[in-house]
């Protein structure tokens, strides 16, 4: 006679194993850094040359219709955004950092699109974007603000 290898259902486990949901949180922690340094590195790099309004930057802004001196506001903004990404324990300016990010992504890709000049950096800026919301997403709980529901009391 064969013997069945059936497990009362109140003895089936309902958790997945602590390994997997450790390595899930592992490769969550990895694809959230990886995003944030990448973001974080070229927004610090071209903020730094934006306010050094190098020629190739500032030839690319001015034929995207935009004035010279726009460079240092936005490169100045870029700059501070990227701290922001990487400082510890500040999560709503993490969170004015990321809608700048995606923003000045966004606009850049309207730009390129609009005035037709450049269009082979469109997937680079497409790249960046998608790394911003990915970031984004997978942020730690430990730099993510309070939850709408406890900023804003149901009435």
């Amino acid at each position: 006679m064969a013997r069945t290898n059936h497990q009362h259902p109140s003895t089936i486990p309902t958790e997945p194993p602590a390994i997997s949901r450790h390595g899930s949180m592992r490769w969550r922690s990895v694809g959230y850094w990886l995003a944030t340094v990448l973001v974080a590195a070229e927004l610090g790099l071209g903020g730094i040359w934006d306010i050094q309004r190098l020629p190739m930057v500032r030839d690319l802004v001015t034929h995207l219709g935009y004035p010279s001196y726009f460079l240092v506001l936005l490169g100045t903004w870029k700059v501070l955004g990227a701290v922001a990404l990487l400082v510890p324990h500040r999560a709503l300016l993490k969170e004015w950092a990321y809608a700048g990010a995606f923003f000045t992504y966004t606009g850049a890709i309207v730009s390129h699109l609009t005035t037709g000049y450049a269009l082979g950096e469109l997937p680079l800026l497409a790249i960046l974007t998608a790394l911003t919301v990915l970031s984004w997403a997978l942020r730690p709980p430990s730099r993510r603000g309070r939850s709408a529901e406890r900023r804003w009391p149901a009435r």
